[in-house]
């Protein structure tokens, strides 16, 4: 496979799709400057005295992948705001294929310390949620008594028996055996209002 030639030479800028497969640290044009930059080249050729000459074993091999994230659709009550909104969430690769699925959010930008959960099985009138909802709030934010939710305080019109303070986030379970998170949507706003208005 053919890399396109668009990654500066390390030395001299000049556009290359040559990666140097043996220290694998660095884009390189040209033999000269693949020695300039290659700093297992040399130790390479002093240690190994039958190793073959330049260019006959270097193979022009792309960089390691980034790993791919893969995000998630969630809601956001978000504490001075007065409503909640649908947010996009990243989650960290999964170390197996997972087809899709998200396995753990990352939701730092949200929380300044990882946040207390809770898991939302039932529905409005108790029926089972095919699709539990996966609650995420700041505990120290209810127990320091920060400002109330305005985005939670509007969908529940100020009748729930106890006011919830600080950032929530909810996603949304694949399914019942819960192996990861599919986009959750307006549509679970009926089932977590009766969560928040319920909450004790």
């Amino acid at each position: 496979m053919t890399h396109p030639a668009n990654h500066p030479c390390a030395v001299c800028g000049r556009a290359t799709s040559q990666w140097c497969s043996r220290c694998r640290n660095a884009w390189y044009c040209s033999p000269d400057h693949m020695r300039s930059v290659c700093s297992s080249f040399y130790s390479t050729r002093l240690l190994d005295f039958t190793a073959p000459q330049y260019g006959s074993n270097i193979i022009a091999t792309p960089p390691p992948a980034e790993p791919e994230y893969i995000s998630v659709h969630a809601i956001l009550f978000l504490a001075d705001e007065d409503r909640p909104r649908i947010i996009t969430v990243k989650c960290r690769p999964p170390q197996r294929p997972s087809h899709g699925l998200c396995p753990v959010p990352l939701l730092q930008p949200y929380f300044d310390a990882p946040p207390d959960n809770v898991v939302l099985t039932q529905g409005l009138n108790g029926e089972p949620l095919r699709f539990p909802l996966h609650i995420f709030y700041s505990s120290t934010a209810l127990n320091k008594a920060s400002p109330i939710n305005r985005s939670i305080y509007h969908i529940t019109s100020g009748a729930a028996s106890k006011p919830w303070y600080g950032n929530v986030v909810a996603l949304k379970f694949n399914g019942a055996r819960r192996q990861g998170y599919t986009d959750a949507g307006s549509n679970d706003l009926p089932a977590l209002s009766a969560y928040f208005l319920s909450y004790q």
